[in-house]
């Protein structure tokens, strides 16, 4: 899964982006209880990019919920 960029993320439609959220955070579970079971993991920089891109969609977010209630 490629590393979604904030133009990315403004493009989708509110569904789409609560739906990729959900996706990311079942990901970064499977991750993380991988990497806590001892397993090499296929990517190191996996667990960062997810949290990153996790970060960017709900920073995207909450601008959107901001600009909504006449917030900067």
């Amino acid at each position: 899964m490629p590393l979604l960029k904030a133009e990315e993320i403004r493009a989708m439609t509110e569904e789409e982006r609560e739906e990729k959220l959900i996706e990311l955070r079942d990901e970064l579970l499977h991750e993380k209880g991988q990497a806590s079971m001892g397993g090499a993991p296929e990517s190191p920089g996996r667990i960062r990019a997810i949290r990153k891109t996790i970060s960017r969609i709900l920073t995207v977010m909450n601008e959107s919920k901001n600009e909504t209630k006449g917030g900067k």
